[in-house]
């Protein structure tokens, strides 16, 4: 194989910094495996629950992270059909197109490493053929991470789980990397009003720009209060589409007890703690389904949503605020966790 060893960052120890250190590589590709060279990643909030062991204790430590990032193709495994080397790709979570491979045996300190199919924070990375859609060698390479997950699921969140209709009520909570997509997505086929809750001005500021009708700043607002004022804004009955996408436990209870009787809740955000519902009103219609990546599909979505923003009708300015080397990883997932971030990019090819 043309890589022995790389850099990656290792999640050692949970709700510990990671170790920015170098990887060994196996002697080959296994079938279906495709070797690459990572070039940006974003970071998504599954890898803050990943190291806070949101989950439960951790099984697989130590082990590597990442699973949205853009991508040059180096060399590819028997039985890959899908892509091939000098392809510029996305790499998601959600299965595509192609085999799913065995995950890769990569050593770390003369140990086994784990990693999944798809693993970003690592300068080069053995991946599932099926983590890995091709894109036009032209995109914006620091863009097309938010498609590996962050637009994606917004897309399949709006289309596949709360399936919003035009003339649809719609509130999100959250105006971060999915949230701000969520936004404009629910514009774009039509809801209205569309507001969009968060803590921080510049974010919702953003939103607006995005497509949302109304924005509220809930910092310090009673929750009763903040329910008062969305039902204002939308319908008394409560909005028909509400999507969730912080995960902390209030917010969670707020935003489905203040869904239409007839409406649908989605629930994007992962809790870390318990949450407690009412659920007599989804016997009666209300619905109430978690979110996993939107059910969207790579190969599908990821190709449409290049064409809308190459053709003007989507636009991912801002939703990237911050980047960071690999090296800095830490200072990045910290960034993260505040909640004072939009989209968070690491540059992992430069170092």
């Amino acid at each position: 194989m043309k890589i022995k060893s790389t850099k990656a960052a290792v999640l050692v120890q949970s709700r510990q910094p990671l170790v920015v250190d170098e990887i060994a590589f196996p002697d080959a590709l296994g079938v279906g495996q495709v070797l690459v060279k990572v070039l940006y990643s974003t970071i998504c909030g599954a890898q803050i629950n990943e190291i806070a062991a949101a989950k439960g204790p951790d099984r697989f430590l130590p082990h590597l992270l990442g699973h949205e990032a853009s991508a040059q193709v180096l060399e590819v495994g028997p039985g890959v059909t899908h892509v091939k080397e000098g392809d510029t790709v996305v790499m998601h979570w959600r299965p595509s197109q192609g085999i799913q491979s065995p995950t890769p045996a990569y050593r770390w300190r003369g140990e086994k490493l784990n990693a999944g199919w798809v693993t970003t924070f690592n300068q080069h990375a053995i991946v599932s053929e099926n983590r890995l859609t091709v894109i036009p060698a032209s995109y914006d390479l620091k863009v097309a991470p938010l498609l590996g997950c962050a637009v994606t699921t917004a897309v399949g969140v709006i289309n596949n789980d709360a399936q919003v209709k035009i003339g649809e009520s719609f509130v999100v909570f959250g105006a971060g990397g999915v949230g701000l997509n969520v936004v404009q997505f629910a514009k774009m086929v039509g809801a209205h009003p569309i507001v969009a809750v968060d803590l921080l001005d510049n974010k919702l500021s953003m939103a607006k720009q995005l497509g949302a009708t109304h924005t509220i700043n809930s910092k310090g607002v009673a929750d009763a209060d903040l329910d008062a004022q969305l039902r204002k804004l939308t319908d008394p009955k409560g909005p028909d589409k509400v999507v969730e996408t912080t995960g902390v436990k209030s917010v969670i209870e707020l935003a489905y007890n203040l869904t239409h009787p007839k409406g649908t809740c989605v629930l994007v955000g992962v809790p870390s703690e318990k949450v407690t519902m009412y659920t007599l009103p989804i016997h009666l219609g209300k619905v109430l389904t978690g979110s996993e990546g939107g059910d969207c599909k790579p190969d599908i979505d990821i190709p449409r949503v290049i064409k809308l923003n190459q053709s003007g009708r989507l636009s991912f300015d801002g939703i990237i605020t911050h980047e960071f080397s690999l090296d800095d990883v830490n200072a990045a997932l910290d960034l993260v966790r505040s909640g004072s971030a939009g989209r968070v990019l690491l540059n992992i090819a430069g170092g």
